[in-house]
């Protein structure tokens, strides 16, 4: 497969994925502000922190490094899938293992919720569990799906998971308030089983039917999803097998630098369960624009990279033109996130205050709620550089490389622990926001470092992407004063006529920006026409 159909297929990966990420987080959004209605902030807190928590880092650990490792180096003709499907499989064992201990922490050594107040904690705390080592049944049939391009196949499993879980929430908010944790359980335990069922019900029609054939997919019968062993091959990849473990002992140390905050609010019992769940909610919303254009992007164009550049060779051991298009990806994806970034962070200081009102009334916007939205708006720009840097650097880094930038991490780990710990201290749960912010800092200097020293022998320059124009910066200035003296003027206790003014200044400063992109940023916007809409692509071909 030329460099040029692997960035097509990437293109059209994180196409779909953002459009399912953003009906995702409209789910989310339409749901949590439904539920804000019918429970208690504490239950909330308790569902979004510690029992997602659980959740998230039993999946994480056990099947994160998995796919890096079996998604990294060459396209899967050139690799023996049984191997990769036997070594997929050990996330199902190691799952268990997580869940096992993972639960023992979760009941024995962390505080107990009151039971008037939040009902079914230990019940609930084994169900999410459960539901996390149900989805791992689906890892082996996920990875081939990315492996080979296989979108709608994601979008429909998740989409239909995602409306079976919100339908079950719902449902049982409504009728069934007095379930407790039972209803977000019972609903977890619906979207990771309609997963596992979708992509199951799909590989066993696609397996030796004509299309399969047509696709010289390497496997022929639903039997070859399962685990077996050859005469003529080890069981599996010993040498993907250590790959594997150098991306698990990161992945261990990103679970704490992604989770680092919940982390410390469990462990730590720096919040009550209650403000746990407004900076859950608030947190929510401000990476709502993170989740479904950022990571999506950070997740299909690490394929791209890892497809196209041979890990661990230096850029005068690669083909000339593999390393001109990564370069020239990697510098419209700087750029793209880059002015993302800062259109969020310049309107979402004007406009957090009014957003929580909306959203969920003087629950979120009396108190620290509008605060902690107008950090986030400026920590969302060190997420947009951070996600694209890091999915180039992992993708060319060698397993010597990975293995030291292990160490990195572990420091990261340990200075975040201790500023959350600090900062909160002394400034509230602000403080997990200015935490986040320094150590992402840290991450994109050292990210940068590495991808000036990658390119410097060779002509490419992608870091230029990190230089927008002089008029694009003058209209976010510009925009920034004229909707922070619009907010102060007419927002937020005025009345919605005067609410309605502040939001049409807003639109009129946004289409100022957006008019400067156009006219500024001409290769951008044909990087994006061309590489990240499909309905433009579909009319190249």
């Amino acid at each position: 497969m030329s460099s040029q159909d692997v960035l097509k297929n990437a293109s059209t990966l994180a196409s779909y994925n953002v459009l399912l990420q953003v009906m995702f987080r409209v789910l989310t959004f339409l749901l949590n502000a439904f539920t804000l209605r019918f429970v208690s902030k504490e239950l909330i807190g308790v569902v979004n922190v510690r029992l997602t928590l659980l959740y998230s880092t039993l999946v994480f650990l056990s099947r994160e490094a998995f796919r890096r490792a079996c998604l990294s180096g060459e396209s899967g003709t050139n690799r023996s899938w049984r191997q990769v499907i036997n070594l997929l499989w050990l996330t199902l064992p190691l799952g268990v293992l997580w869940a096992s201990l993972l639960v023992c922490v979760w009941l024995w050594f962390l505080e107990v919720p009151d039971a008037r107040t939040i009902p079914y904690y230990g019940p609930a705390v084994v169900l999410f569990a459960l539901a996390g080592v149900q989805e791992l049944l689906a890892e082996p049939l996920w990875v081939l799906a990315q492996a080979h391009m296989f979108v709608r196949l994601k979008v429909v499993a998740e989409s239909l998971a995602m409306i079976a879980k919100c339908s079950v929430t719902v449902v049982l908010v409504v009728f069934a308030r007095e379930w407790g944790l039972y209803i977000f359980s019972a609903a977890h335990l619906v979207y990771t089983g309609f997963l596992v069922l979708c992509y199951a019900v799909y590989f066993i029609r696609f397996l030796g039917s004509k299309e399969s054939a047509k696709k010289k997919f390497p496997l022929c019968r639903a039997r070859d999803l399962l685990p077996s062993r050859t005469d003529a091959e080890p069981w599996i990849d010993w040498t993907l097998a250590r790959l594997t473990w150098s991306f698990f002992k990161q992945s261990f140390l990103k679970q704490i630098l992604t989770e680092g905050e919940r982390y410390v609010m469990t462990f730590l019992n720096v919040l009550s369960f209650g403000d746990q769940g407004v900076y859950d909610i608030v947190n929510n919303l401000g990476s709502m624009v993170a989740r479904f254009i950022f990571l999506p992007i950070e997740e299909s164009f690490y394929i791209f990279f890892a497809k196209v550049l041979q890990r661990g060779r230096d850029v005068e051991s690669q083909r000339r033109e593999d390393v001109a298009i990564a370069a020239e990806v990697l510098e419209c994806l700087l750029k793209l996130v880059l002015v993302i970034g800062l259109i969020i962070t310049v309107f979402g200081y004007a406009y957090s205050h009014l957003a929580l009102d909306i959203y969920g009334g003087n629950l979120l916007s009396s108190g620290t709620g509008p605060s902690l939205l107008q950090c986030y708006s400026c920590y969302v720009l060190l997420l947009a550089v951070n996600g694209v840097s890091e999915c180039f650097v992992f993708a060319a880094m060698s397993q010597e490389e990975v293995d030291k930038y292990n160490l990195v991490m572990l420091a990261l780990s340990v200075s975040f622990l201790f500023l959350s710990y600090v900062l909160t201290w002394w400034a509230g749960s602000v403080g997990f926001i200015m935490a986040n912010c320094l150590n992402m800092g840290l991450r994109i200097l050292h990210s940068l470092l590495y991808i000036r020293r990658y390119f410097r022998p060779s002509q490419w320059k992608p870091l230029r992407g990190l230089l927008p124009s002089p008029l694009l910066l003058l209209a976010l200035a510009v925009s920034g004063v004229v909707t922070a003296a619009s907010e102060t003027a007419f927002c937020c206790d005025s009345g919605w006529m005067l609410r309605l003014v502040h939001i049409g200044v807003g639109a009129v400063c946004l289409i100022c920006v957006l008019a400067a992109v156009v006219f500024t940023e001409t290769r951008l916007i044909q990087f994006v026409m061309t590489q990240l809409l499909p309905r433009y692509r579909q009319k190249g071909r």
